[in-house]
């Protein structure tokens, strides 16, 4: 697992969030006039004690109906335009904002599909999910409601402090005593919860983790009957969240208490002193009613506080996973194009060859031996080569070189004598076709999934594909090549994801394919007829293939002996039966094992 639990945020809140600005910036004007908008409807809400202020000390001293009327009117009207500017500001923010999230989750997706395999290696899929989705909800609400109101209620306090220290400044200053506490408190709690709001986010990512492992290997888990086992691993991690969203629960609810009752205690002093000063003489009642109804008014902006804090440092932390992820760098593309000349591509070379070719995996310990070492292989043009060898010999990590799935450590491979290294990948994969063991399929139909190994190929060509990996039973399908396959083509069998997978590789007549026993899953009597329509497209085409049945090997020209990551001998089926002990040893036991 990659380290994804970070410890510490690297930058401060404020920092990570002003990453956002790229995705704000074509929508700066809309939300720049909501936050003003904002503004100006929480600072009505300072005018009502003003009104109140005159309504008590005129027409409730005079007895005066119509301006207590009057008064009510004012309030009422007030009232209404503060409601209408609050809904204008939703309106002004709710589509820009929906399409900030649309364009950074495009983004994750767009990047997650460049980013090298070796990164999949390393990351369980529900981190990625959680970041693709609730991190990104949570973002489109940050810039939705806290970041506006962190500047509205900012506004507000500063323009009601003003309007309070014109009142009475003696009052006013009771009332600014606990700023410095505050200012301390909200310090220390921003670290704590920062920390905390992390840890949940990356059990968030984790449990998504388990639970699509768990809908993806639901078979697995039935059929050895280890629900129980999987259900108390989900509850240990749910119990893991369970404690942090409580600790969470507590630094939120400590701050609120904190940041309620500081004030509370100050708003107390001073109506004990503005009763005071009313009896003596020195300040109105109207006065008073406004001063108290000023600092009532101003409690809200001042409670939220902890809570639009601690939402600010969820949406931090948020941006900094986002940008965990998008700030991996892609697969490098060569400069120039790749273009085949000079002495990186002699003439004359045609077909595939690995030269002095080695590997190590990215994240291998330093002291690991390489999974490959100097491979010098070539397929001539046209020919079709097998790789053979014992589990865990290298021969699926050398085939998985040729698309640059990973790139080799030392060495080149060369196709019709142009370093892979040197071209572009999208070039490269137009040039090279492969299927793999394990045959993936996607939740779409039957001939979207074959198609997209030639997205130019037409109907018949999909159907020559379908009938040389002998996939005839798609026929039999409800609505034939249109029929949805279902998550992970779970609703076909083994041979016959295995099938498709085949005609993927073969649809659009690759120069070069490279097969991984493509055929495990299949009986005899269905192999034998794969192998036949098979023949056929090697015929037309350089291919590299994985065999581990004297069955699939008879395909092949030549076949190489992959041992421990090296080469050690190359020859036809029948040379190296007489020449290589480990190669007999290897056929002998396959044959035993199919003969079962």
């Amino acid at each position: 697992m990659p380290q994804t639990h970070a410890p510490t945020q690297d930058r401060s809140a404020a920092r990570t969030l002003l990453r956002l600005w790229p995705y704000v910036r074509p929508v700066r004007t809309r939300l720049f006039s909501a936050a003003l908008v904002a503004v100006v409807a929480s600072c009505l809400g300072l005018v009502f004690p003003l009104v109140l202020k005159w309504m008590v000390d005129g027409p409730i001293t005079d007895r005066d109906t119509g301006g207590i009327w009057l008064g009510a009117l004012w309030l009422l009207l007030l009232g209404l335009v503060e409601a209408a500017l609050f809904g204008f500001r939703r309106w002004l923010v709710a589509r820009p904002l929906a399409g900030v999230e649309a364009a950074m989750r495009a983004d994750l997706y767009r990047h997650v599909q460049r980013l090298p395999v070796a990164f999949h290696d390393r990351w369980p899929s529900g981190q990625l999910l959680s970041r693709g989705t609730t991190d990104l909800m949570l973002l489109r609400m940050f810039l939705a409601f806290p970041l506006t109101f962190l500047l509205v209620n900012g506004s507000t306090i500063l323009v009601g402090f003003v309007i309070l220290l014109s009142q009475q400044w003696s009052l006013g200053l009771v009332l600014l005593a606990p700023v410095v506490p505050l200012v301390i408190l909200c310090s220390v709690f921003e670290t704590k919860y920062s920390l905390v709001a992390r840890r949940a986010q990356d059990q968030v990512g984790d449990l998504t983790t388990v639970v699509e492992e768990a809908v993806l290997g639901i078979r697995i888990i039935k059929g050895f009957g280890r629900h129980r086992s999987q259900a108390q691993a989900f509850r240990e991690l749910t119990k893991k969240l369970r404690t942090t969203e409580l600790d969470k629960a507590g630094l939120l609810a400590g701050i609120w208490a904190l940041i309620t009752t500081i004030p509370e205690l100050a708003i107390g002093a001073a109506l004990v002193l503005g009763t005071i000063q009313v009896a003596d003489g020195g300040l109105s009642a109207g006065t008073l009613v406004a001063f108290l109804s000023t600092a009532l008014a101003l409690r809200w902006p001042v409670e939220s506080i902890g809570f639009l804090l601690a939402m600010s440092q969820e949406s931090a932390t948020a941006t900094a996973r986002f940008f965990e992820v998008m700030d991996v760098p892609e697969e490098a593309e060569p400069e120039g194009g790749g273009a085949a000349s000079g002495p990186d591509a002699p003439s004359g070379e045609g077909g595939l060859r690995f030269e002095g070719v080695s590997f190590r995996y990215p994240d291998a310990d330093d002291d690991a031996a390489p999974v490959l070492t100097g491979v010098d292989l070539h397929i001539r043009p046209g020919e079709t080569m097998a790789v053979v060898g014992t589990t865990g010999s290298g021969k699926t990590t050398l085939t998985a070189l040729v698309p640059r799935l990973y790139d080799a450590t030392d060495g080149r491979i060369t196709l019709d004598g142009e370093d892979i290294a040197l071209m572009p990948r999208e070039r490269l994969r137009e040039l090279v076709s492969v299927a793999f063991e394990e045959p993936t399929l996607f939740s779409a139909s039957v001939g979207e999934n074959v198609l997209m190994g030639a997205e130019d190929a037409d109907e018949d060509a999909l159907l020559r594909a379908l009938d040389t990996a002998q996939a005839g039973f798609v026929s039999d399908l409800p609505e034939g090549v249109r029929t949805e396959v279902g998550e992970q083509g779970l609703n076909l069998s083994g041979g016959q994801r295995q099938r498709l997978a085949l005609a993927r590789a073969v649809v659009g007549k690759p120069r070069f394919l490279v097969l991984d026993d493509p055929l495990s899953a299949l009986d005899v009597h269905t192999e034998a007829l794969v192998e036949a329509a098979l023949r056929r497209v090697l015929e037309e085409t350089t291919a590299l293939v994985v065999a581990h049945r004297p069955s699939t090997v008879m395909l092949a020209d030549r076949v190489a002996l992959l041992s421990r990551g090296r080469i050690t001998a190359v020859g036809t089926h029948q040379e190296l039966l007489r020449s290589s002990e480990e190669y007999a040893w290897l056929m002998a036991g396959a044959a035993e094992e199919g003969a079962r």
